[in-house]
């Protein structure tokens, strides 16, 4: 008997909060480019609408001349348009770089589950195939949205746990240093006694060479 299910990568990808996190990252990084395609364009706009407004002052040189920077203004501006958003722009290809681990690990999780539940084929909902009927049971999504969500918190309790112990080994290191220095520290009082006292030695030798002189 043939075994079938599918998922729904939009949304497996929709409640992960990593997807979440740099979907966030990205809309960061178009804001900028948005912002600059808007400023160019109203400029462009600006010059077409004192153009027009000047028209009958201009001679046909002038006008001729400013028509033609406009045109190469809006040349421009369609080719960074391309740059930023077209097929091979730097929004698909980041969003690429981005995402493509998350696809990675969502891909891995899908071929454990095949391989351990003999499933025979796994269809993508959200993909071009057409899915006139699916029943609910043969949906695995929320299996793999769980799988990837425990590993990912492993993952973070390991690297909190590892922290820790860096933390903790740090800390160590730190009071063993201490204790170092306060065992070096009546090493340096008895110096400073012996020193006082030699002194004291000095002064008394001195007092008694003295009085054998005046003798």
């Amino acid at each position: 008997m043939v075994k079938i299910g599918y998922i729904d990568t939009e949304y497996i990808l929709e409640n992960l909060p990593e997807y979440n996190q740099v979907s966030q990252r990205l809309d960061e990084k178009t804001k900028d480019w948005k912002k600059e395609i808007e400023d160019r364009n109203r400029v462009i706009e600006q010059k077409k609408a004192s153009l027009n407004s000047e028209r009958i002052l201009l001679t046909k040189e002038m006008i001729e001349e400013i028509e033609e920077e406009i045109s190469y203004e809006e040349e421009e501006l369609i080719d960074y348009q391309q740059k930023r958003f077209g097929p091979r722009g730097d929004f698909i290809i980041q969003r690429k770089q981005l995402i493509q681990p998350i696809q990675d690990q969502i891909l891995n999780v899908i071929a454990e589950i095949a391989k351990s539940e003999n499933y025979d084929f796994i269809f993508d909902k959200s993909a071009d195939i057409v899915m006139l009927y699916s029943h609910r049971r043969h949906n695995i999504s929320d299996q793999v949205l769980y799988t990837i969500t425990n590993s990912n918190n492993r993952d973070k309790l390991n690297s909190i746990t590892k922290k820790k112990e860096i933390s903790s080994e740090s800390l160590i290191n730190d009071k063993i240093s201490q204790n170092e220095l306060n065992k070096d520290e009546p090493l340096k009082d008895s110096k400073k006694v012996l020193t006082i006292k030699e002194i004291l030695e000095l002064r008394k030798q001195k007092e008694t060479n003295d009085i054998k002189v005046k003798d």
